[in-house]
């Protein structure tokens, strides 16, 4: 007797989610340079050269200057992100490890479990500065789109 009702919302769900999360936004920015939020540091995100997979680790360098272009060097780095259509973080931990040289930092541990669009959102103090940044992604089966 439940049997068809079970089916029919199931369906249903499944459809109302391929609508919501299938699909990111057409306006996305998917730029990987930037101002952070409040224009404090540009922000560069160097996927790896290999390329970033999904279900592969990967190591990405992060790279902060100054407005007129000098190196931040010595910034404390917090990482952060998901799949926003999803509810969800990274399947792993990644973060910043080290500065590899000046103003450019090693984001290591970066897994994506699944294609879709994935956020990275970092947390930077330089000194007595401090700003975010959020970049946008969009993964698919054979590496990241542009």
């Amino acid at each position: 007797m439940f049997k068809p009702l079970a089916q029919t919302v199931l369906v249903s769900l499944a459809t109302a989610c391929l609508a919501a999360c299938g699909t990111p936004p057409a306006d996305l920015d998917l730029s990987l340079q930037h101002p952070t939020a409040e224009g404090r540091f540009i922000v560069s995100m160097v996927p790896p050269a290999a390329g970033a997979a999904i279900r592969q680790m990967h190591a990405w360098q992060v790279r902060v200057e100054m407005p007129d272009g000098r190196p931040v060097q010595h910034a404390a780095i917090g990482f952060d992100g998901g799949m926003p259509q999803h509810g969800h973080g990274f399947p792993t931990a990644p973060r910043v490890t080290g500065e590899l040289a000046p103003g450019v930092y090693a984001l290591e541990g970066v897994k994506f479990s699944m294609s879709g669009w994935w956020d990275m959102r970092l947390a930077i103090r330089a000194g007595d500065l401090s700003d975010t940044a959020v970049f946008n992604v969009i993964v698919g089966d054979d590496g990241l789109r542009r």
